[in-house]
């Protein structure tokens, strides 16, 4: 017996409206999917994880015997993991049984760059998915129960990772390849044309500030972290020799620790996000602050739609913030940063909106 001879068999149609045998309803459509999504978002990373995708692209058209003497896993788990992945359409199974990559497999999951979603998948199925099994508790008591999963007793998961370098690196990671995907538009903004001088607040593993840097020859950038991540910035640095001197590391406590001094801007880049508008607005104040008259402030991140009915990128971070996270926060809407700014002091506020995965890019400027 051909061991993917069933794999030719299409899923029976979605049910049809009421009404019309031939019409499906676009909801009940996506519901289908839903409710099956996250074992077919895990078969997606298995696939990942056994280079499936990596190996077709090398050679499409591979038998499932090819594929199966590749991978090393038995017959029937393959089958059963090959079904998933092609009901995903990612994969693709021709009559003859050979298999080959979607177009979007090609493009989406065979690049293993800084920016591949690769590493961002893997950070959500190690951290983000197995939180939202306490969604339900979490949102009930209004705080992050999912947390309790990591070692420590620091209120958020980005000081709790630091118990757990491995995991933290996966973190950080996916975060930064995700970052990419989104940060060219940020990095082409021509308002950074006039900044020497950046304080990048929560600058991470220092992705953002490299590629700003690069960009803009006259920049540099200060990166403002906990200690433990910016042993990562310091790890993680790419930039080239001359590149690398224009960034700097300041390690520090958001809230608690002073802004360092001397920047002409600050970035607020996928931070403010994390934190309730009584905190955001305190940060901005701080970063007002610190700016000299003149001095401008960039809050970049998701937005989400003003109805807040929208953004599925949007929905799964603010899940995610008070499941696991900080308890806190979501992906605002833009007027809630535009107003915050304006609390803190920042005149011509306004947001530049969109930016790729439901992004938006607030500025404020100091009179």
């Amino acid at each position: 017996m051909n061991p993917s001879a069933d794999s030719d068999h299409q899923p029976p149609p979605n049910p049809p409206v009421r009404g019309d045998r031939n019409a499906v309803d676009p909801v009940v459509e996506r519901f289908h999917f839903l409710v099956n999504a996250p074992a077919l978002f895990n078969a997606v990373v298995t696939a990942l994880e056994w280079d499936l995708f990596g190996m077709l692209a090398k050679h499409p058209g591979a038998s499932f015997e090819e594929l199966r003497r590749a991978t090393g896993v038995p017959a029937h788990s393959l089958r059963v993991l090959l079904h998933a992945v092609c009901t995903t359409g990612l994969l693709e199974r021709q009559a003859d049984g050979a298999y080959h990559n979607a177009p979007a497999a090609d493009e989406l999951l065979v690049p293993d760059g800084p920016d591949s979603w690769r590493h961002i998948l893997t950070g959500w199925k190690e951290i983000y998915y197995p939180a939202f099994t306490r969604m339900s508790e979490a949102l009930a008591a209004g705080t992050n129960t999912a947390l309790a999963a990591h070692p420590g007793d620091e209120p958020t998961l980005y000081r709790r990772l630091s118990h757990n370098p491995e995991l933290e690196t996966v973190f950080h990671r996916s975060m930064s390849a995700f970052t990419l995907k989104s940060l060219d538009s940020l990095v082409e903004c021509e308002e950074f044309a006039t900044v020497r001088h950046l304080l990048d607040v929560g600058g991470g593993d220092g992705t953002t500030s490299e590629q700003l840097i690069a960009r803009h020859p006259g920049l540099r950038s200060t990166i403002f972290d906990i200690p433990s991540v910016s042993q990562l910035a310091a790890e993680h640095n790419t930039a080239g020799e001359a590149d690398r001197e224009r960034i700097a590391l300041h390690p520090g406590d958001l809230f608690a620790d002073p802004f360092p001094a001397g920047a002409d801007a600050v970035l607020f880049s996928h931070v403010l996000e994390i934190f309730s508008g009584e905190q955001i607005t305190e940060l901005l104040t701080k970063a007002y602050s610190a700016l000299p008259s003149g001095g401008r402030v960039f809050v970049y991140g998701y937005n989400v739609s003003d109805d807040e009915t929208r953004g599925w990128y949007s929905a799964r971070l603010s899940l995610y913030l008070n499941v696991l996270a900080s308890g806190q926060g979501m992906a605002y809407p833009a007027r809630d940063y535009e107003e915050w700014a304006r609390r803190a002091g920042f005149t011509g506020v306004r947001t530049l909106t969109d930016h790729p995965y439901e992004h938006g890019l607030t500025i404020g400027t100091k009179a």
